[in-house]
């Protein structure tokens, strides 16, 4: 699948007669809030997303801090973005798209059949010399309809017994316990292999090439054929492992509850 899109394509697409469905999804553990810097410049036209609201819905502790939205939420959310049936649609966000990545990932399963991630994010779209808009768009309400299971999930019932390569893509520090500022235990799920989702990135917060994301995964025991899925903190940055997966040729599961979920639970706890 095709993935990324570069500031050129995107500067292009827009000028075009039918140009992308833009989201702006800046978000950040912790804050601050995103609404304030997309009012501060975004890409023309761009639509501000909420992730806390309309990329997750409110749960309990046991379901993790992202449990998935309901799909008539996420279907009436992207009506609301503009989405309609046939569109192409490229999300964003300052950060490498770590966060932009959680649209990226509901659009597709839903059924979305080209969503893109900037390459580059925000960066890339300023350092090309391209201009910033400061109002709050409000785009004509598409018409999209969404379906799920577009792209596959590992439930939370099934992680315990699962068979195939289970990534981390949280921080090196959090995977073995050494820290944890958000969820009620620090460590990983056993048997879990640390891969942190920035190591997927370059310094200036382009995505690897294919190749070198390839190199990496197989490093960590990815292979061709064998199941591989990921999990984060709750589920936001391991939509970026996803990605950066399907950019290097591999189809990998999201475990949307990741270590928020797991660790709400009386589960084991690896520290190694």
């Amino acid at each position: 699948m095709n993935v990324l899109i570069t500031a050129d394509e995107l500067a292009t697409a827009l000028a075009s007669d039918q140009p992308p469905v833009l989201l702006d999804v800046r978000w950040q553990l912790g804050g601050p809030p995103g609404h304030e810097s997309y009012l501060e410049g975004h890409i023309p036209g761009a639509v501000y997303v909420d992730l806390d609201t309309e990329l997750a819905r409110h749960g309990e502790p046991t379901e993790g801090r992202h449990p998935l939205p309901e799909l008539a939420d996420l279907q009436a959310a992207a009506r609301r973005w503009g989405i309609s049936e046939g569109d192409t649609v490229v999300a964003y966000d300052a950060v490498g798209n770590t966060s932009a990545a959680r649209a990226w990932w509901l659009l597709r399963w839903a059924g979305v059949a080209d969503v893109r991630l900037l390459d580059g994010a925000l960066g890339a779209w300023t350092s090309a010399g391209n201009p910033l808009a400061t109002d709050d768009v409000v785009p004509a309400t598409g018409t999209v309809t969404l379906t799920p299971g577009h792209l596959p999930v590992l439930p939370f019932e099934q992680v315990e017994a699962y068979e195939g390569l289970l990534l981390d893509a949280r921080a090196a520090e959090r995977y073995r316990g050494e820290v944890e500022p958000v969820d009620p235990k620090a460590g990983h799920i056993p048997g879990a292999v640390s891969a942190p989702t920035v190591d997927n990135l370059a310094p200036d917060g382009h995505f690897l090439p294919a190749d070198e994301l390839r190199a990496r995964f197989a490093a960590l025991g990815v292979e061709d054929g064998f199941p591989v899925a990921a999990y984060c903190g709750s589920g936001v940055t391991a939509a970026h492992e996803v990605a950066a997966l399907a950019i290097a040729g591999y189809d990998a599961a999201l475990f949307p509850g990741s270590w928020s979920q797991w660790s709400n639970h009386d589960l084991p706890v690896a520290t190694s």
